[in-house]
């Protein structure tokens, strides 16, 4: 990411950012804010249930309020219910294995056809801040959309280095942010609330 940064020049492309929540989006944005004109893609109907993922939006959006971002967000409707068809039926798999790719790639292929539609110049997504997803398999993802889509590049990130999960705490902690408890879907949902329960 940082050698395409810096062959850019004065020039700020155009890059369309997947952002699954407003915590993700803080030290991404701190990084590419200077060097793309971002506009964000909020197409994470894979979030349950729908009060959880309006939450997520709104404080994206309080956040992008709150730090004066001039930024634009486009935002998929929902449809959990169609979004799940194919990923509820690997519901035994653990989390962070073949069931959560299926969702990176279902949300990144999106993006990157959104992007192809609209002439932008780069793709990318926040998600990579996360200790829990895998960073390797979400830049492998974008880099196969591409190669079907080579107008468009895939701007490779990892912004858990240079401690940027730390980082990305102390602004939440700052904002007063809304940090969620479970990755998103009814499946990690779930989890969680088992989890408590027993912990009770």
């Amino acid at each position: 990411m940082l050698d395409i940064i810096s062959s850019l020049g004065n020039n700020k492309p155009k890059l369309l950012l997947h952002v699954c929540c407003g915590p993700c989006f803080t030290i991404p944005y701190e990084y590419l804010k200077d060097h793309f004109k971002i506009t964000l893609y909020f197409n994470n109907s894979n979030i349950y249930p729908y009060e959880e993922y309006k939450r997520r939006l709104d404080e994206l959006k309080r956040y992008c309020f709150e730090i004066n971002a001039d930024i634009d967000i486009v935002i998929k409707p929902y449809d959990n219910e169609k979004y799940m068809e194919d990923i509820l039926p690997l519901k035994d798999i653990k989390e962070g294995g073949t069931r959560c790719f299926l969702c990176y790639e279902k949300r990144l292929s999106d993006a990157y056809k959104f992007a192809y539609d609209n002439n932008f110049d780069f793709v990318s997504s926040v998600m990579s801040i996360s200790r829990y997803k895998n960073a390797d398999k979400i830049n492998e993802i974008g880099y196969k959309y591409q190669n079907i889509y080579p107008s468009v590049k895939w701007l490779y990130a990892d912004f858990k280095k240079e401690n940027g999960y730390e980082k990305s705490k102390e602004i939440i902690l700052k904002h007063h942010m809304y940090f969620q408890h479970y990755c998103g879907c009814s499946i990690s949902y779930d989890e969680y609330l088992k989890k408590e329960k027993n912990e009770k």
